[in-house]
């Protein structure tokens, strides 16, 4: 790496409205190193990639990539600087052809040129050079998002951003698109990676920062954070001889699924039998979501 980073990010602040979504967030990405940006749902990282791609502009705060300020810079502007971002739910045309949305990702290159970047990315995706025909539509989740990386590819990036990856995809599938992500690392393109699946982010990450309210809890090489507590601690809250304190507004954010008040009683007594604080914090989800239905929990028993 270079001693200038290809990313930095300093003091970004992201409003909608009254409702702050990032904080005071700093971080950087260096020349040819993956790093992962973690946290739970909330913790501004989707808005942060916007503000940094030029989707949004910034409340305040400093974006330097490639040596120049680009806070506030159409999206356009950035990406031809050699900024690639596939976003959530992998933003594509979904009735125009696989190789039609490939060539939406030239749109900055020479027109001579994208025909041989498409068939570069098919090299790295046989499946759709097999499928250049096809709509994008009828593509399986998978298929879709090596398309939406593939096409951000077609631009050939120093920076390829992705953001959540594994979303609704099966873990078999993940794991083949991460190891197409250290294929693609491993040819000197940084990578900066949005994910909820922290095991597996943390597997190819060079470095991480781990997000909470729009703002950096801790971060540091991602081998420190392998297997270890401190990386519960970072989505459970703190702890305090090993039961965690700050879990139930995560858990009660993530359980979207209506459940009828007997059923939810019955879990209640369940996580409760179990002594961990993985029970407990089931149990307290549970109440926070009964008290929410009219419903009074089970008390417990002494």
């Amino acid at each position: 790496m270079s001693d200038a980073p290809l990313l930095r990010v300093e003091h970004l602040r992201c409003r909608y409205g009254t409702i702050v979504a990032v904080r005071d967030l700093s971080f950087e990405v260096g020349e040819g190193e993956i790093v992962a940006l973690l946290g739970p749902n909330g913790a501004g990282k989707s808005t942060a990639l916007r503000a940094i791609s030029g989707m949004r502009r910034p409340d305040s705060g400093r974006v330097t990539f490639c040596g120049s300020r680009v806070e506030g810079w159409r999206g356009h502007r950035i990406a031809r600087l050699g900024m690639a971002l596939v976003p959530e739910g992998r933003g594509l045309f979904p009735e125009l052809s696989v190789e039609e949305n490939l060539r939406m990702g030239g749109f900055a290159v020479d027109a001579a040129a994208v025909a041989g970047r498409v068939e570069g990315v098919c090299a790295i995706f046989p499946i759709l050079g097999a499928r250049l025909a096809q709509r994008a539509a009828t593509l399986s989740g998978g298929e879709q998002q090596q398309l939406g990386i593939a096409r951000a590819l077609v631009s050939e990036p120093r920076l390829l951003i992705i953001d959540e990856m594994s979303l609704g995809l099966a873990p078999l599938v993940v794991a083949d698109l991460y190891e197409t992500v250290r294929r693609i690392n491993r040819t000197g393109t940084a990578v900066l990676l949005v994910e909820q699946q922290v095991a597996l982010a943390l597997e190819v990450a060079d470095r991480a920062y781990f997000l909470e309210r729009g703002e950096v809890r801790m971060s540091g090489p991602a081998e420190r954070f392998r297997g270890t507590a401190s990386v519960a601690s970072a989505y459970l809250g703190d702890t305090h001889d090993g039961r965690a304190t700050g879990a139930v507004p995560t858990v009660v954010e993530r359980v979207n699924v209506p459940m009828h008040p007997t059923t939810a009683r019955s879990l209640q007594q369940l996580a409760r039998r179990r002594e961990s604080s993985v029970g407990e914090i089931v149990a307290e989800a549970i109440d926070h979501y009964l008290h929410a239905n009219g419903v009074e929990p089970i008390p417990e028993r002494d």
